[in-house]
């Protein structure tokens, strides 16, 4: 059996942290949570970070105690098969100590490194309508006029005499494996160059060669892999809020997707994605390059309307199409900066409506109530005068509340039930157990795996 669930397995760690604020007892609200993973952790410890700017520890010796702590958790979560647990601690000064220990379990997102519970998926294996959307049919999509690969070919030759292509049969295997057939400009590019390490006989300029060749950091043959949606995972909380419209306006190049199983991902440009389009949108053109930002987990760039212009001189280069500037937002932000009204945000269009620090008279939602795509609410405590108007929000997908508004949903059996998943708004300050159990009334309305808590006892001693 496990020792995460012992109460020898924590003490160390409760020696720690009831040390660090012995001298400000009730500072956290007479409990101190944090959460241990396997490759992070939050403890509220008084002294902030442990690492300096420049990443050096700043004060390791002093804080191997708690390190060692830590440790020694994580090896009980390794000996569990656990990925982390969140922790609730109250200690007395005269030695009596509760621990509580929080498994979210499978219907639950752990968000980073804090004790909080993030997204509860209501049903299982639901992802945001984003993720859930395929790109649109194009029919008279083609090739761009520029597009030539034997002169691709000729050019990277001249370039990368030394180089070692691919076969007949790797290209064919290739296209096994992704399941799609590749575009003949990609072919004449690996026809050239495999860009395996092992073929660059580690002569690291050689290597850099062939990126400044292509004009990416090319990705070996057998590394290529299709940008679908799945490839580009977020959390529900933050996916929840993404919205790119699937746009056919005429002069539309790359459709807005999150992913596309026919996108090609072949190389990296300072982080970021490169691919080949073969989905592209009406103003566009089958084949060409297209950028996936490692910051967006929506959408994608134009960079070139066929390889061949990206990599041959002067073909030249483009940034991204932008939306027009007088298409209303899928987004919508109402607060003290941004948006004053719940009217202003409200269009056919709007998927996403999210309310945040507001210093006026409480807000009403009957502007959006028959908005045919509002899928996303988020709301910051005291900014809805009626929280009941939710339930006429037939179209939810997702609900970001506070605890009291939550409360008056449930009590009136109100919460709608087109709800893939839901959040519950707090500061990462106040006690995780009233959260949690407001989180499992919630999830028991969907039959869903409640969150699993375990409480132990034990005595550290009276303080020195």
């Amino acid at each position: 059996m496990s020792t995460l669930h012992e109460f020898t397995t924590w003490e160390p760690l409760l020696h720690v942290l009831r040390s660090a604020h012995t001298a400000t007892p009730g500072a956290l609200g007479g409990h101190v949570a944090g959460r241990i993973g396997t490759h992070a952790y939050s403890v509220p410890m008084p002294w902030g970070p442990m690492f300096t700017m420049h990443g050096q520890a700043s004060d390791e010796a002093d804080r191997r105690p708690e390190l060692d702590a830590v440790q020694r958790v994580r090896g009980a979560l390794a000996e569990a098969g656990a990925d982390g647990v969140s922790f609730v601690a109250r200690m007395s000064p005269d030695g009596p100590a509760v621990l509580d220990l929080l498994d979210f379990g499978p219907a639950v997102e752990a968000e980073g490194s804090g004790p909080l519970p993030g997204a509860l998926v209501l049903v299982e294996d639901a992802v945001p309508e984003p993720w859930r959307r395929v790109p649109d049919p194009v029919p008279g999509a083609k090739l761009s006029p520029a597009a030539d690969p034997a002169a691709l070919e000729s050019f990277l030759r001249d370039r990368l005499p030394d180089s070692v292509g691919a076969t007949e049969a790797e290209l064919a295997e290739a296209e096994v494996r992704l399941g799609v057939a590749l575009p003949d400009e990609l072919k004449a590019l690996y026809r050239v160059t495999r860009a395996r390490w092992e073929d660059c006989n580690d002569d690291y300029e050689a290597a850099m060669r062939v990126a400044n060749a292509v004009g990416c950091q090319l990705f070996p043959l057998d590394e290529l892999y299709i940008a679908d949606a799945a490839s580009r995972q977020s959390p529900w909380r933050f996916a929840a809020m993404k919205a790119e419209a699937v746009d056919t306006r005429y002069d539309t190049a790359v459709q807005g997707l999150v992913g596309s199983p026919r996108w090609i991902v072949f190389g990296d440009w300072d982080g970021d994605r490169i691919a080949v389009d073969l989905t592209p949108g009406p103003g566009g053109h089958t084949g060409q390059v297209i950028v996936l930002s490692r910051e967006e987990s929506v959408g994608a760039g134009l960079i070139a309307d066929s390889l061949t212009e990206l990599v041959l001189p002067g073909q030249g280069q483009r940034g991204p199409r932008r939306r027009a500037d007088d298409e209303p937002p899928a987004v919508a932000h109402v607060n003290i900066r941004s948006l004053s009204s719940v009217e202003a945000a409200a269009h056919p269009t709007l998927e996403v409506l999210s309310i945040g620090l507001w210093e006026g008279e409480p807000l009403s939602l009957e502007p959006v109530v028959d908005l045919p795509r509002l899928r996303t609410l988020r709301a910051e405590s005291g900014t809805l005068a009626a929280p009941l108007e939710i339930s006429r929000l037939t179209r939810l997908e997702f609900l970001e509340l506070c605890p009291q508004d939550w409360r008056v949903l449930l009590d009136a059996d109100a919460v709608p039930r087109s709800l893939l998943a839901a959040g519950i708004e707090v500061r990462n300050d106040v006690d995780p157990l009233p959260v949690v159990d407001l989180a499992n009334e919630i999830l028991a309305r969907w039959d869903r795996p409640l969150i699993t808590r375990t409480t132990l006892e034990g005595s550290l001693g009276p303080v020195p």
